[in-house]
């Protein structure tokens, strides 16, 4: 029979340590499975920029490396933490120095101000509770993100802007809410989508579509307001209504939805942190140690697409 290690103080910190090392790797890979995925449509993909002129696949892959290791920080301040504002502070501090990090690596550009929000309170509250039940998880990351920060910057973002023109609440709603979008329709439809039988690849891309079909995203909103937004959730729904990713109906009409949102400009960047959050609870869940690769890049290359 192995030794029993001694629980002491020394031996939680070292598992401590690991668990938010594990989250953080987890969240990392996250990013870049989504950003990875293609096709997507009007998002950077494996094919190129989308709708976007400041942004890559090597720059997303670069903002995901810079600010991976502020993850284990979120997650290391959450182990064992109460759950206040305290916390909350720690953790918001954290968070804006990974937004000052990915400006540095990105020479300026926005690619994952978002998802430093919706992942940082995942990790932290699947530091915290050391939970991988998904809604539990989104519940406890929702109780953190409505705790006051005091210390919020009083600059105007674009989603302050957007929910003042259009009743949009964004990022900051999707979390006081117990982010609905991942836990009700991005798993969901990523589950439903394996069960079928789709490719990993068609799965997540089936998630990604049921998201962008619901949300009211506020990049899209930002850049082109209501007739934009329309748009995406029309699209997105035509998609799945003819099929869905992996049918030849579903992939003509994507293809076809993702050359609209370019040719407009739109990019649906708050539906692909979501489907990044989606993708670290469905890990979770599956108390995976890596998030599956999908083969979208290799079948991209091959002509495939």
């Amino acid at each position: 029979m192995a030794q029993l290690r001694p629980i002491t103080k020394s031996s939680k910190q070292f598992d401590a340590l690991a668990r938010s090392e594990g989250l953080s790797e987890l969240a990392w890979q996250s990013l870049i499975a989504e950003a990875e995925l293609t096709p997507k449509p009007g998002l950077v993909d494996g094919r190129g920029s989308g709708s976007h002129s400041d942004l890559s696949l090597d720059l997303m892959r670069r903002s995901a490396d810079a600010i991976a290791p502020y993850f284990t920080r979120m997650a290391l301040a959450s182990a064992e933490a109460q759950m206040n504002t305290s916390l909350r502070a720690v953790v918001a501090s954290i968070g804006r120095e990974a937004e000052a990090a990915m400006l540095r690596a990105t020479s300026g550009s926005n690619a994952h101000k978002g998802a430093i929000w919706v992942l940082g309170l995942l990790v932290c509250a699947a530091s915290l509770s050391e939970g991988s039940d998904p809604e539990f998880v989104a519940e406890a990351a929702g109780y953190l993100a409505r705790l006051p920060d005091r210390s919020r910057p009083q600059a105007v973002s674009h989603g302050d802007v957007v929910l003042e023109r259009y009743g949009a609440s964004g990022a900051r709603g999707e979390a006081y809410g117990n982010f609905p979008h991942v836990a009700k329709i991005g798993l969901p439809a990523l589950r439903a989508a394996r069960k079928s039988g789709r490719t990993e690849r068609d799965s997540r891309l089936a998630a990604l579509l049921a998201i962008m079909s619901h949300l009211d995203d506020t990049c899209v909103l930002y850049r082109g307001g209501p007739e934009a937004q329309k748009i995406v959730h029309e699209g997105a729904a035509r998609v799945i209504k003819v099929g869905g990713p992996g049918s030849p109906k579903g992939n003509a009409a994507l293809i076809a939805l993702g050359q609209e949102l370019v040719s407009q400009r739109i990019s649906p960047g708050g539906s692909a942190d979501l489907l990044a959050a989606t993708l670290f609870l469905d890990a979770l869940e599956r108390g995976l140690e890596r998030v599956e690769k999908d083969n979208s890049l290799v079948e991209e290359n091959d002509g495939t697409n």
